[in-house]
């Protein structure tokens, strides 16, 4: 753990002396990311072949480059404010659409749900709807991660969608819980159902909370 977080710091360290100067943007932010992935990788892979943690280091920042042309790229994204505030705004409305219709199809497989349950329809019959739930509740996760803020870079879009998967599946061991539970009119199968399911996403979830790799917070 102790060389994991040497090897953090110094990569952030480092990418922050590259690229000091260059005006802060969300394109910025995901190459640092990207960039920040890289090197620990390549490291990693140095130090399997014997080299000293700091030799490794060495290692990998040389194997990147020459890096002057994506620090002019990111000092053009940084100075042009039109193309920031185009960028931004085109990601605003996409992640506001998700929202809006993930919320809507979350709202929707509650309210049948519910009117399926006053109808007095068998159990099984009654859960149906909630797949949307389901649905609607990764949409929304993947939106907000994806969404940018004052406080906070959007995250990339393939981890939020892990992210999205992760929540989808912890949703969807509920509607199996319910479901099966209902059915079968046991307890222990609804648990059962309920616990692979959960286990998957609890799973996924975490591993992506842990292996985050750079701050979002501006």
């Amino acid at each position: 753990m102790k060389r994991q977080n040497n090897l953090d710091k110094k990569v952030k360290t480092y990418l922050d002396q590259e690229f000091s100067g260059v005006g802060e943007s969300q394109q910025l932010y995901e190459l640092k990311e990207e960039l920040t992935v890289n090197l620990k990788e390549k490291a990693r892979d140095f130090e399997k072949e014997g080299k000293s943690e700091d030799e490794a280091f060495k290692q990998a920042t040389h194997s990147m480059g020459d890096l002057t042309g994506l620090k002019e790229d990111m000092r053009r994204h940084g100075e042009d404010q039109t193309k920031k505030e185009i960028y931004t705004s085109m990601a605003s409305r996409v992640s506001a659409a998700g929202l809006i219709v993930g919320i809507l199809v979350i709202v929707f497989g509650a309210l049948t749900t519910a009117m399926l349950y006053f109808m007095g329809l068998p159990g099984v019959a009654v859960t149906g709807p909630a797949i949307f739930v389901v649905a609607g509740g990764a949409l929304v996760t993947y939106s907000l991660l994806t969404r940018e803020t004052r406080k906070y870079y959007a995250m990339r879009k393939g981890r939020a969608l892990l992210y999205a998967l992760a929540i989808g599946i912890i949703l969807f061991s509920l509607f199996v819980a319910f479901t099966s539970g209902l059915a079968t009119g046991e307890v222990f199968i609804a648990i059962s159902s309920f616990m692979v399911f959960f286990i998957i996403g609890l799973g996924l979830w975490l591993t992506l909370l842990f292996t985050q790799q750079t701050s979002r917070r501006k």
